[in-house]
C-alpha cells in the first residue's frame, strides 16, 4: 500500500524559512515523478516543484529562486526547502507522486504552511 506522509509545516514570519519532508512508502520503484503542490483558500491546487527521475526539476514562477526540492539517495523521502517566504505562500502543501505504469497519482494528506507576522 502506497503512503505519502508530509511533515514540517507551521507558522513562520515573512522572510523566514521552512523545510517540508515527505516520506513515501510502498513500492517506490513504481514512481517516475514526484514533487509538491499547494492549495490556498479559495484557489485551485497548483504545482510548486516537480521532477522526474531522468529529467529536470520544474518550479512554479512564483517560487523560483526561493524554493528547492530534493530527495534522498533511495528516493523514498522528498524535501521542499522554502526560503524568503511570503504571505502569498500560505497554503496547504501536498506531496505528490506518479506511477509510471498507468499514470496513477498519489497524494499526501497535506501540511499547512502559514506565513504571517
Amino acid at each position: 500500500q502506497v503512503q505519502l506522509v508530509e511533515s514540517g509545516g507551521g507558522l513562520v514570519q515573512p522572510g523566514g524559512s521552512l523545510s517540508l519532508s515527505c516520506r513515501i512508502s510502498g513500492s517506490i520503484f513504481r514512481f517516475d515523478a514526484m514533487g509538491w503542490y499547494r492549495q490556498a483558500p479559495g484557489k485551485m491546487r497548483e504545482s510548486v516543484a516537480t521532477f522526474s527521475k531522468t529529467g529536470p526539476t520544474n518550479y512554479a514562477d512564483a517560487v523560483k529562486g526561493r524554493f528547492t526540492t530534493s530527495t534522498d539517495n533511495d528516493m523514498d523521502t522528498v524535501y521542499l526547502q522554502m526560503n524568503s517566504l511570503k504571505p502569498e505562500d500560505t497554503a496547504v502543501y501536498y506531496c505528490w507522486a506518479r506511477d509510471f505504469r498507468d499514470g496513477t497519482e498519489y497524494w499526501g494528506q497535506g501540511t499547512q504552511v502559514t506565513v504571517s507576522s
